[in-house]
């Protein structure tokens, strides 16, 4: 599992924080400097960030457990959602509903109904009418989309991993109420001591969430390699 180099960090701009005047005073640590106004995150941090984010979630993966990627921002989307594929974890990309964690037996009804609306929209032998069936296949595509990443999860995962805690704050909310391990990208304008991993680095910039995101599910696939050889 090669960690991402300094160059690298660099290069996909995981340094760019925001501007001056929207930071949080918890990120000072983090911080090597401002330049024309706007804070540039201390990448030896983030290297540092990396190291016990990839190490927990490794042990988790070598557990059996499950860990929740979050990151609904446009930017982010595609490319957590493919990795958390790759790794066959649950994803959270397009909305995230009130309760998804902490009312999960609900949740759950959902997915249930949804798989049953496929089930049907898959048998040939079903009478039903063209109007039916296309109003069956969009209240199937709209659910598809808010829960389709969590529809293999059976229970509640043990940890979630999240791109933007300030954006994805409900998610975060949820997650500390149930105890679960807490993972996430910190920009300057939060508070890394809301996660229990905070790796800070630029969650706006597509590059920067993609070299962080991967490195994150290389070590989950470590963790799945040993726990396939033990």
């Amino acid at each position: 599992m090669a960690k991402p180099t300094y160059q690298e960090l660099l290069d996909a701009g995981v340094h760019f924080g925001h501007l001056k005047r929207k930071w949080n005073p918890k990120m000072s640590p983090n911080i090597f400097m401002e330049k024309k106004g706007i804070h540039i995150i201390d990448l030896n941090r983030t290297g540092e960030g990396l190291d016990r984010a990839a190490n927990a979630m490794r042990q988790i993966a070598k557990s059996g457990k499950k860990i929740m990627f979050v990151a609904t921002k446009k930017q982010a989307r595609v490319i957590v959602e493919e990795a958390a594929r790759s790794v066959n974890m649950p994803f959270v990309t397009d909305r995230w509903l009130g309760g998804m964690m902490t009312n999960f037996t609900t949740i759950r009804k959902s997915v249930k109904k949804m798989q049953n609306i496929e089930k049907m929209l898959a048998d040939s032998t079903l009478q039903i009418t063209k109007k039916e069936r296309l109003t069956l296949s969009r209240e199937h595509a709209r659910m598809q989309k808010v829960l389709g990443g969590i529809a293999e999860l059976n229970r509640l995962p043990s940890a979630v991993f999240i791109v933007d805690i300030g954006h994805e704050h409900l998610a975060l909310s949820e997650a500390k109420r149930l105890g679960l391990r807490t993972f996430g990208m910190v920009d300057t304008n939060c508070d890394p001591n809301l996660v229990d991993f905070s790796i800070p680095a630029n969650d706006d910039a597509a590059r920067s969430i993609a070299i962080v995101t991967n490195y994150m599910v290389e070590a989950i696939r470590e963790g799945l390699s040993e726990r396939k050889e033990n």
